[in-house]
């Protein structure tokens, strides 16, 4: 990661526990992958060996990204208007909807670093919204 030349203007975490996202796909199926996940999001994770791990983490990603802005999930931020999918090398990588980048540019910031990882039955987001000059 490479921030010379841009300054960090917001950063957020979340940690999120793998069986919570298994017990919710169990109890409330598509409807509960429709509300938080967009499609490719589904179709990426649905294709891995531990799917209920990979939601997770961008279940984590979606609220470090919402704690970066500082607005949480809601009115100004949807599940949705985060997207995570994977770079050409694996590496994630966030898409915003017209909600996200509005608040991307509000803030000032030009890219989100993302982290992720996930053992243990846990899964962690780590965010940083960056200012490119």
């Amino acid at each position: 990661m490479n921030l010379q030349g841009g300054n960090v203007v917001g950063i957020g975490t979340d940690i999120c526990p793998v069986e919570r996202i298994a017990s919710a796909r169990a109890r409330h199926g598509q409807a509960f992958l429709d509300k938080v996940f967009t499609p490719a999001e589904q179709k990426l994770c649905l294709a891995k060996g531990d799917p209920d791990a990979s939601l997770a983490a961008r279940w984590a990603a979606k609220e470090s990204v919402s704690k970066a802005f500082g607005t949480g999930i809601g009115e100004a931020l949807y599940l949705t208007s985060i997207e995570v999918l994977e770079g050409p090398q694996g590496a994630p990588v966030v898409h915003l909807d017209a909600k996200g980048s509005a608040l991307l540019q509000a803030h000032g910031g030009t890219e989100i670093l993302l982290s992720l990882s996930h053992d243990g039955g846990m899964a962690l987001a780590y965010v940083a919204i960056i200012q490119r000059k």
